[in-house]
């Protein structure tokens, strides 16, 4: 008599779907490892050093955009490819090249080359182009290297102190500039660091450009409105020396420290943004005016 065999079968989706859960775990705990220590230190940075302090925001409105647009990521027919492997090795070196030359920029750098070479190598190029955004947005949670932010920050020192000394004579306030120090009638006045403006540049640009993403469709006015943050910031940062340097000569010279200083730079910082509502605003009147009434 014939015996039937009993063939195994397909393996069915739910085993498939349990090995690839336990996979991306793996794999998450593996990164977890890896730049734990990075972004530790990353996150400790962002709390003591209020020139980063805006980091706290980027990961989230990342974490934000990606979950706003889940349905249209969920549809993405995945096509993996090999090509992001390479990146992925690039990543793992710069990461560590960075840790054992004391290198904080290149370590944190990798973890964003990392997430772009997985999402390729497991989900395919598809995929990659619709989360570029989120992606490149995590680069302004890195940190600026400390001799490229000392670059940046004596030519910023250098123009608020012109543009301070160029309108202050139209106050009344005779003056004389040398370098980044602003000679009063009452007293000198240094435009150090911190009042270079570096803080609220790249506060207001990181704002500038979450602002653009959520109320704008149009990318080139997106571009415009994160490029003008860099002259506004500018701008208010210089009407901010002003502010004490009329405080200084026309009030009393210890008004312009302490809780004073601290508040006008929250005020300015509030100007900035009315100033980049207010351009946008300008945007969206010249448009209706191009199109007319329906």
């Amino acid at each position: 008599m014939a015996q039937a065999i009993s063939v195994p079968g397909p393996i069915t989706g739910r085993p498939v779907a349990r090995l690839a859960s336990w996979y991306t775990v793996t794999l998450v705990a593996l990164g977890v490892w890896l730049y734990g220590p990075v972004l530790i230190r990353l996150i400790r940075q962002w709390w003591s050093d209020p020139n980063f302090s805006h980091g706290f925001f980027v990961p989230l409105f990342s974490a934000f955009v990606v979950w706003q647009n889940r349905a249209r990521l969920l549809a993405i027919q995945s096509n993996p490819s090999i090509w992001g492997l390479p990146a992925i090795m690039i990543a793992l070196a710069m990461l560590l090249i960075g840790t054992f030359g004391a290198e904080l920029f290149l370590s944190r750098l990798s973890l964003i080359l990392l997430i772009g070479g997985a999402v390729v190598f497991f989900v395919g190029w598809g995929m990659l182009r619709a989360v570029l955004f989120p992606l490149c947005f995590l680069l302004l949670m890195v940190p600026i290297p400390a001799i490229v932010f000392s670059q940046i920050t004596l030519p910023l020192q250098i123009l608020a102190s012109k543009l301070a000394a160029g309108t202050l004579p139209i106050c009344g306030v005779p003056v004389l500039r040398e370098g980044n120090i602003i000679n009063l009638p009452a007293m000198p006045l240094e435009v150090a660091q911190a009042c270079s403006g570096i803080r609220s540049l790249m506060s207001l640009t990181t704002l500038a450009v979450m602002y653009g993403y959520l109320v704008e469709r149009r990318v080139w006015v997106r571009i415009v409105l994160a490029l003008a943050s860099i002259p506004i910031a500018v701008a208010a940062n210089g009407l901010r020396i002003v502010g004490t340097g009329l405080i200084v000569q026309y009030w009393d010279p210890e008004k312009a420290e302490g809780f004073f200083h601290l508040f006008s730079g929250w005020l300015v910082f509030v100007f900035s943004l009315l100033m980049l509502f207010a351009l946008h605003r300008a945007f969206m009147f010249l448009q209706s005016k191009r199109e007319g009434p329906a």
